[in-house]
């Protein structure tokens, strides 16, 4: 299985996936897991994507399934294209099939965000 880890280190409340992808890494070393810094080239990963990334307005580590259910903000220029607008977009021109987002809530600790994404993860 391959996990495309998304974040932004400079951004505090985007960072957590990045932050704790080390120790992830050492607990699940049968998972590649990749740090992907742009959303342009999702298609090259693969049709059934699994993806870790911080979201905004939950407070605990869930699956999303249905990216039907990501809201999306207006879009006014190049740098409104965020995750949820390129998956559905990709979806639209069937060059992906599915997308499963594992999201961390953007207000949680380093060790609480771990130990729910160990738990989803052994399941």
């Amino acid at each position: 299985m391959k996990i495309l880890v998304f974040g932004n280190l400079l951004v505090k409340k985007d960072s957590l996936p990045l932050r704790i992808l080390p120790k992830l890494k050492k607990k699940f070393k049968d998972i590649e897991f990749k740090d992907i810094d742009a959303t342009e080239e999702l298609q090259a990963e693969g049709r059934d994507l699994v993806i870790l990334d911080a979201v905004e307005g939950i407070d605990k580590v869930m699956i999303i399934e249905n990216i039907d259910q990501i809201k999306q903000s207006k879009v006014y220029s190049l740098h409104d294209f965020d995750l949820g607008y390129n998956l559905k977009l990709l979806k639209k021109m069937k060059l992906i099939d599915s997308a499963k987002i594992i999201g961390v809530p953007m207000r949680i600790s380093e060790k609480e965000a771990l130990a729910q994404i160990q738990f989803i993860l052994r399941k």
